[in-house]
């Protein structure tokens, strides 16, 4: 009953990406969009030059994108996917794309691209691309989070349709439904929120992510 409930709320996402891309040049955003490594490659450039992504150059997201370069390489090299997990992966003979969407400055996207990273690295199918929030903005506003633009979101999107077939973000659960805590909170603070789920994030070793993922790819073979 509970892979039945989630099959039916994943086709609830499901919706065509090439009517999104039309408003661009279809195939070039996910043709144009980063690798991991080339990600990488800007957050380190940023972080050394004294930038971040977006207009808002502001000196918090520039020092947020500098720790965000850190936690990138620590969280890399000490990530391992779980072995269910990677037998999970393995299955998966139907070429598609993890589409992320991100921004620099941001820690939940620092937190959850080394283990999204480290999952297409299993099989040759899967391919990780990622793309800046405020340069897409209206594929943004197709997956909103509760109206917000939250960030990452993970689209798992079919290779040959560019449909998207199921929408992950902006945070594991545990850690999205801790910032739903915090926000109702009548003496809400944004950092403290922000520092707990680090915190949380550094206690849980991406074992959430991973088994939220392990859900995810178990419903999709249904199909």
């Amino acid at each position: 009953m509970e892979v039945k409930v989630k099959y039916i709320l994943i086709k609830l996402y499901t919706i065509k990406m090439k009517n999104i891309m039309e408003k661009k040049l279809e195939r070039e955003i996910i043709n144009n969009a980063y690798t991991f490594d080339s990600y990488k490659a800007i957050v380190r450039k940023f972080a050394e030059g004294g930038k971040t992504s977006g207009e808002d150059q502001s000196s918090e997201r520039i020092f947020f994108t500098k720790l965000n370069f850190e936690r990138l390489k620590r969280i890399e090299k000490t990530t391992e996917i779980s072995e269910e997990l990677v037998s999970e992966i393995s299955k998966i003979s139907e070429s598609i794309f993890l589409l992320v969407i991100a921004e620099t400055w941001c820690g939940d996207v620092a937190q959850n691209l080394p283990p999204l990273a480290k999952m297409t690295e299993i099989n040759p199918n899967i391919k990780l691309r990622i793309i800046f929030r405020d340069e897409y903005p209206e594929i943004m506003d197709e997956f909103l989070t509760e109206g917000t633009k939250s960030i990452p979101v993970c689209l798992i999107i079919k290779a040959e349709t560019l449909e998207v077939i199921y929408k992950w973000g902006p945070r594991p659960q545990t850690a999205q439904s801790m910032m739903k805590e915090f926000k109702s909170r009548s003496d809400y603070n944004h950092d403290e929120a922000v520092k707990q789920i680090q915190v949380w994030y550094a206690k849980d070793r991406t074992m959430t992510l991973q088994n939220e993922f392990l859900d995810i790819f178990k419903v999709l073979h249904t199909d």
